[in-house]
């Protein structure tokens, strides 16, 4: 059997690093935003059916983030049509990868893991978290979005505190040094309990 490790947290907090230590120390990752960038792609699962919703959509053979956005913004109505194609091909795309996986831990990586009530099919649950401050700088040194789009994305994820408290496990990603530990014991905690 094996151990379905869900591991989330708000944009900016080291979620994709802490995936990465995770899969260092022999755990089977799976990214929910490299899956829906995988049924977006040019041949992706997604591509046909969003097409024949939002034609608009639909650039040089892929499904173009840009443009959803632009349609969500004009129809309220949107947003919902367009999950109720993903969500069942996220899913699908998730059962391929624990069909196939080969370690005892399997790590979800999924933003919204309890917004979308994803933790209760989850045997335990890990947030990252940094302060709100260096959360912030960190997202806008990426250069990719400004403090409107970020406070725009915040507003619809639970807070920070809120995941933490909810959660079996918290990872804090001040340096990569302490989160590896972190990762370490959490990966340690699970294998002890298992051989139990």
């Amino acid at each position: 059997m094996t151990f379905k490790l869900g591991l989330t947290g708000s944009i900016g907090m080291g979620k994709s690093t802490t995936a990465e230590l995770f899969m260092q120390n022999g755990c089977d990752v799976w990214d929910a935003d490299a899956a829906v960038h995988r049924l977006y792609s040019a041949g992706g699962r997604a591509v046909e059916p969003v097409g024949a919703e939002f034609p608009d959509a639909i650039v040089d053979g892929e499904v173009s983030r840009d443009q959803l956005r632009k349609i969500i913004a004009e129809n309220p109505d949107a947003l919902r049509r367009i999950e109720e194609i993903v969500h069942p091909l996220l899913s699908h795309d998730r059962a391929d990868f624990v069909a196939s996986a080969s370690n005892d831990i399997l790590v979800f990586d999924i933003p919204l893991l309890f917004e979308t009530g994803g933790d209760a099919n989850m045997d335990a649950v890990v947030c990252v978290t940094v302060p709100e401050e260096v959360q912030r700088a960190r997202v806008l040194e990426r250069g990719t979005m400004d403090e409107a789009q970020f406070d725009s994305i915040k507003a619809k994820q639970m807070p920070s505190d809120e995941k933490c408290k909810r959660a079996d496990y918290v990872v804090e990603t001040d340096t990569l040094d302490h989160a590896a530990a972190q990762v370490r014991a959490i990966v340690n905690d699970i294998r002890r309990g298992r051989d139990a």
